[in-house]
């Protein structure tokens, strides 16, 4: 480490004795030390500089996180002056005071982008910590607030808000709220808080303060440009998705629950004979034997390869439920709990919910596996292979239940292989998602397709879908999952749905629910990937027996029929189209989700639009989301000409328009030149 020069601060007299630290160089990172913290940064990727810090002792390397081990390759620079130091990479450089204070601005005209912030002008500073025992700490970071910015990202959640500023988010993983804690900035910034810890995010007037309850060191990683070049230096250094299926791509049909084998054919067969598209069905759970036996129960599925045989001569994959969580009466428990391959606990037996069990009447305390060790990954995945891969060909999952869905929800109280609860506990979906791609891989798959009801930072490397969780089935609901996926599209996950008409309920003959059902149905077809699924009405109470009212195209009358018959064709003559968007995920991180500003970031008024979005650059979809609507306005960016698709009345950019749009249509605007199939033949 080249040493560093001598570092002066100017001194407040409210600052009896402030904190003069000295900076060096080592292995082309800056470094700031004093009073027992070292603070490094160094370039990672392009554009970007990663941050950490410690106190009371050397940086730790090994701790988990979102970020690649080995960064995209970067020219930079570091420069070491009295009193200051600076590290630039491309784009953005990072300034350092000798008291430690970090500033971060545009290599190109020095505009600041984010500063640190000190919470009081005397104690502390910037980054505050609390020590809770054994070398961890209540981390907090603090940054500057700037009047009129817009954040925008930090995975799914359901308060409706597409900029969150304001909000004070939490960074925990629960049922249809994901925590992914990046965050793009309408200054020009994307920032990545690099911990799985358990805590929060204050995005206030005041200023921005990142929460770790209980964490070793602070990590971020920060990159300078507008959300499109964001997005893919973001995904550079946390993986990209594979490509998507082509099949996956098409219409998922999905239910709770079909109950049997035979059940679940005549669907199939009854799509066929109707001649509506269908690429998949899925097999929602108590299909087991046992939760964690991972394998079909033979009373409601007595012959899975003829099943397997006939869907495929159908053209329709399969997708099968696999829960994490492993009952006491499961072939596998006392297995791996023997092993360690449970995740364990503090406190009490090694039970994380409880749960009902097949032909058990009363509920079980079931235990879930410990995702976040090799071990029991290899362990889980030889199961999945054994009784749904190898005898029947079954290669894509619905990953159920994978927050994990713990009751009560106590992270403290939680052991993982990685760490404590409190400091590795978001981390779980993305390796439960890990444990299938790994398996798949190893087994000579290439295609891997799993569907997630949780994320985290990274889950779009192991070909991680999401969708939104067990939600309302009303109009309100709808324009949440608006804005939900477009933050979700700029978290780094380009697979993303939603279940069609809501989960919680909805009467398939009531003539509201339909509407609300027709105009979702719209919507999804317009998504990254199409799903319909819910618990409709009337619905068993939870139980081996449970199941939900009809949920098939045809279970809504003869109007809706027709009308979700029609979006279906639209979608297979759109899937060209949805797949080269999953392309450009794949090979540059853009998703195919996205919302207005990330094609027209000049357009101050695209950072405004939550309930309309562009699938890919030439797609503007407006779903209609009031009750009764005949007519839908929708904003179309400067920048470009745009033409209803329906019915080729074009407008230039930069203006609200109102148009037609009868049950039957959902306003769709084409950019430009571009041609799309919208109308049916």
């Amino acid at each position: 480490m080249k040493p560093s020069l001598p570092a002066t601060a100017s001194a407040s007299l409210a600052q009896s004795s402030p904190t003069v630290g000295s900076f060096g160089e080592r292995d082309g990172a800056l470094e700031w030390t004093g009073r027992q913290e070292t603070v490094r940064l160094e370039p990672w990727g392009p554009d970007a500089i990663r941050v950490r810090a410690r106190l009371g002792g050397p940086l730790l390397e090994d701790l988990p996180g979102a970020l690649l081990d080995d960064p995209p390759p970067a020219a930079a620079s570091v420069r070491i002056e009295a009193g200051q130091a600076s590290l630039t990479c491309g784009a953005i450089t990072a300034r350092i005071g000798a008291d430690g204070m970090i500033r971060f601005e545009t290599t190109e005209g020095g505009r600041e982008l984010l500063a640190e912030q000190r919470a009081h002008f005397w104690w502390p500073g910037p980054r505050l910590r609390t020590a809770t025992g054994n070398g961890y700490h209540r981390i907090e970071q603090l940054f500057k607030a700037y009047e009129g910015e817009r954040l925008y990202g930090l995975g799914q959640h359901q308060h409706g808000l597409l900029d969150q500023k304001g909000a004070v988010i939490d960074l925990v993983q629960r049922n249809s709220e994901v925590a992914i804690p990046v965050l793009t900035s309408s200054r020009g910034y994307t920032l990545l808080w690099n911990n799985p810890a358990i805590g929060r995010v204050e995005l206030a007037a005041t200023g921005t303060r990142w929460v770790a309850d209980s964490a070793r060191q602070i990590d971020y990683w920060i990159t300078a440009g507008d959300p499109a070049a964001a997005q893919r230096r973001y995904t550079a250094v946390t993986g990209r998705a594979p490509m998507l299926p082509e099949w996956a791509a098409g219409f998922w049909q999905c239910k709770l629950r079909y109950r049997t084998q035979e059940e679940l054919l005549a669907v199939a067969r009854e799509h066929k004979r109707r001649g509506l598209p269908i690429d998949a069905i899925v097999c929602d759970f108590f299909h087991w034997t046992h939760l964690g036996d991972w394998k079909f129960d033979p009373v409601e599925w007595p012959d899975p390869a003829a099943m397997t045989r006939e869907l495929e001569r159908l053209g329709i994959k399969l997708v099968v439920s696999v829960w994490p969580s492993v009952s006491p009466l499961s072939e596998n428990h006392d297995t791996m709990e023997q092993r360690g391959l449970l995740v364990g606990t503090e406190y009490g037996p090694t039970a994380h919910a409880d749960w009902p069990d097949v032909r058990e009447g009363e509920r079980l305390h079931v235990a879930f596996y410990d995702a976040t060790n090799p071990r029991a990954r290899e362990f889980v995945w030889s199961r999945v292979r054994e009784n749904y891969l190898e005898p029947y060909g079954i290669r894509a999952f619905w990953l159920d239940a994978c927050e994990p869905e713990l009751k009560p929800g106590f992270p403290a109280n939680l052991r993982y292989h990685a760490g404590p609860g409190p400091e590795v506990g978001n981390l779980y979906p993305r390796e439960n998602a890990r444990a299938i791609h790994e398996g798949m891989r190893a087994a000579g798959e290439e295609e891997v397709v799993t569907l997630n009801r949780s994320a985290w930072a990274g889950s779009q490397r192991y070909g991680a879908a999401l969708w939104s969780g067990d939600i309302g089935t009303d109009f309100a609901t709808l324009r949440r999952q608006i804005a939900a996926g477009l933050n979700v599209a700029l978290s780094g996950i380009p697979w993303w749905n939603t279940d069609i008409g809501g989960f919680h309920g909805g009467d398939p003959d009531d003539p509201a629910y339909r509407e609300v059902l027709i105009r979702w149905f719209q919507f999804g077809a317009l998504s990254p990937i199409m799903r319909l699924h819910g618990f409709r009405d009337p619905g068993l109470p939870l139980g081996p027996g449970m199941t939900g009212g009809p949920n098939e195209v045809w279970s809504y009358g003869e109007e809706a029929e027709r009308i979700l018959g029609s979006y279906l064709r639209l979608r297979e003559r759109l899937k060209p189209y949805v797949l080269a968007q999953m392309r450009a995920a794949h090979e540059e991180g853009l998703p195919p989700l996205r919302p207005l500003f990330l094609e027209f970031p000049g357009d101050e008024a695209a950072w405004g639009v939550a309930d309309a979005y562009l699938l890919g650059p030439d797609l503007l979809v407006a779903p209609v989301l009031e009750a009764g609507a005949t007519e839908r306005s929708a904003y179309l960016p400067a920048g470009a000409r745009w033409t209803d698709a329906w019915t080729g009345d074009s407008w230039e950019g930069g203006r609200t328009v109102t148009v037609p749009a009868p049950l039957d249509r959902i306003p769709l605007f084409l950019r430009d030149d571009a041609r799309l199939p919208v109308r049916e033949p």
